[in-house]
Parts: structure tokens; C-alpha cells; sequence
């Protein structure tokens, strides 16, 4: 499932964030969602979310 609808985010979700230093290699972060931090129903980039480890990035996918 990707990870451009707010909906389908939910706290305690296992997903691949990108951080914004790793958009150009497009590495991916997996992590449990803390805290979602776009307010917008969709975003074509991602939702922005911090995981529970503090790191701030889009999600790609949710797993």
C-alpha cells in the first residue's frame, strides 16, 4: 500500500519512511509510525510521519 493517503496512516503502523537527505538515493527507513505529521488528506510525495525513533521522513510504503 503507498503511502500518499492520510487515511490508510495509522499511529503504530510498521512503514518505509524516506528522510529528506535520502530523497536523492531514495533509501528507505522502516518504523512504527508515532506521530503523523502531514494535515492534509493526501500528498503526492507522502505523508510526512515521525517514527517512534525520532526520524522524520514520507512514507513510501506501509508494510
Amino acid at each position: 500500500m503507498n503511502g500518499n493517503n492520510r487515511d490508510n496512516i495509522k499511529i503504530g503502523s510498521k512503514v518505509l519512511v524516506v528522510q529528506k537527505q535520502d530523497q536523492r538515493s531514495g533509501k528507505l527507513t522502516e518504523g512504527i509510525v508515532g506521530r503523523i505529521l502531514t494535515n492534509s488528506k493526501n500528498h503526492p510525495h507522502g505523508i510526512k510521519v515521525m517514527l517512534e525513533s525520532g526520524i522524520v521522513g514520507r512514507v513510501k510504503e506501509i508494510l
